[in-house]
């Protein structure tokens, strides 16, 4: 197993409609393997693909707290539905989000409270996972990122705008920028 570089913010593949997984082999494998690793050590909860250079429709899950799936997962040729967030102002306390492609921060982003996923799994059996709360949030976020979408994408008013001023400030937004969890710094 290993550690893969995550790209950041504005690397074409972030940017781009993922494909569909065909071949469930041992270099699949492998790679879910290397994905959980990532997300171990960055610390996270979810990492997609593109994330890591690969435009392939696949993300892995590490979240234990909840019931509804495995604490460790991984979601291949994912389909989700939504029902359209509650309006109103997202809580900072509750729905502030954080993305390992815009390393560091945080915005409020309003989700659904809830989703249900239709993927396969690593030997192309398919399944379901009805998610609420938090959990449902990361199979958002995530299934975002295999459409092209990080969630400062979705921001809108000033958190948008303060998104684009940190963009502009980390020099982001430009293809070839990436980090290694473990080895590169974050520090501004």
């Amino acid at each position: 197993m290993a550690i893969l570089p995550i790209c950041i913010y504005g690397q074409p593949v972030l940017h781009t409609l993922a494909e569909v997984v065909t071949e469930f082999d041992k270099e699949l494998h492998r790679l879910i393997a290397d994905m959980h690793e990532t997300t171990v050590a960055a610390p996270g909860v979810g990492l997609a693909a593109p994330q890591i250079g690969i435009g392939k429709r696949i993300f892995v899950w590490n979240y234990a707290d909840q019931d509804e799936a495995p604490a460790i997962g991984v979601a291949i040729n994912p389909e989700l539905w939504i029902i359209p967030p509650e309006p109103g102002q997202a809580d900072p306390e509750h729905e502030a989000e954080g993305c390992l492609s815009f390393p560091g921060e945080r915005f409020e982003l309003r989700r659904s409270a809830a989703a249900k996923l239709r993927a396969q799994d690593a030997d192309g059996k398919w399944f379901e996972i009805s998610a609420t709360g938090w959990f449902a949030r990361i199979m958002q976020h995530e299934y975002d990122h295999l459409n092209g979408y990080i969630y400062v994408d979705r921001l809108t008013g000033y958190a948008h705008n303060e998104a684009m001023r940190i963009k502009r400030k980390r020099n982001w937004g430009k293809p070839g920028l990436s980090w290694t969890p473990g080895i590169d710094s974050l520090e501004g």
